[in-house]
């Protein structure tokens, strides 16, 4: 099947982090093709974070290697991944509230005329782009100079995905998107990851949340205690098998077989009591 996607946009093959004897990931492999959405899902504690400051540039792994649309990649910081168009959307999205949407959007890459002390923005530009790179995913903004504090966080999530996508990434990697967010906002952030997907972009798509996930995912790679379970095909797994396995189906079924065992000798030690003499 892979073979029919054509070369991989970016793929981690046998990836290990160490922090002195602590394992935070062992023998991780995951592969995202262009048009796709890969779904990171494991609980807290699973490696989640770790992997995607791997694929970022924060954090260089120990073991393994990334392989960038079929080459092997050394990434020194976080610089060298956006360069190589690599993106990375974090839960904090690095944004100041109290700045314009536009300010926000180019973040020190206005459209500029001149140079040195000379140089000014452009900012009639600088606002018609922004406003109209949210207007393709559908968000309104009427007055792109408006505080970004005033958007919604569905909308703030959706800025920056636009400005990641307008600056030329390949790979968007989206940590906890929806975390914080109602239904009704997490489902505008979901319409543009399947717009940005339709686009040809790799989308790497990290969450805890296996009722968003599942919706937009083409593919699932399970993470639990730093290793992966392995990728699975939608096709092959229904959303209950996938929310099994990230919580640890055997796991689960040990700890009901330990609850019900208990709850009968609660019962039984109830009965025995009630029918002794006074």
């Amino acid at each position: 099947m892979a073979a029919d996607r054509g070369t991989a946009l970016i793929e981690v093959q046998s990836i290990s982090k160490f922090f002195g004897s602590v394992i935070a990931l062992k023998d991780i492999s995951m592969i995202c093709y262009p048009g796709e959405v890969m779904c990171l899902l494991g609980d807290n504690g699973a490696g989640k974070s770790t992997l995607i400051k791997t694929l970022s540039g924060v954090h260089i792994p120990d073991e393994g290697r990334i392989l960038l649309e079929g080459e092997p990649v050394d990434f020194n910081s976080p610089r060298d991944a956006l360069d190589r168009g690599i993106a990375t959307v974090f839960q904090d999205l690095a944004m100041v509230s109290l700045m314009s949407v536009t300010r926000n959007f180019f973040m020190g890459r206005e459209p500029a005329v001149g140079r040195g002390l000379l140089q000014r923005i452009r900012f009639g530009l600088a606002n018609n782009t922004a406003r109209e790179e949210m207007k393709k995913i559908g968000i309104d903004v009427r007055d792109p100079s408006q505080a970004v504090g005033t958007l919604s966080g569905g909308e703030r999530q959706c800025l920056a995905i636009a400005r990641a996508v307008y600056f030329g990434a390949k790979v968007l990697i989206l940590d906890e998107p929806t975390s914080a967010l109602g239904v009704k906002q997490a489902g505008v952030v979901l319409r543009y990851v399947a717009q940005a997907k339709a686009r040809g972009l790799g989308v790497i798509f990290i969450t805890h949340n296996v009722h968003h996930a599942y919706p937009v995912a083409d593919r699932f790679t399970i993470l639990n205690r730093g290793r992966s379970l392995g990728t699975f095909e939608k096709s092959d797994v229904s959303r209950e098998e996938v929310l099994s396995m990230m919580a640890g189906g055997q796991e689960l079924d040990e700890l009901t077989s330990e609850l019900e065992e208990f709850q009968r000798a609660d019962t039984a030690g109830a009965a025995a009591a009630s029918g002794a003499p006074h």
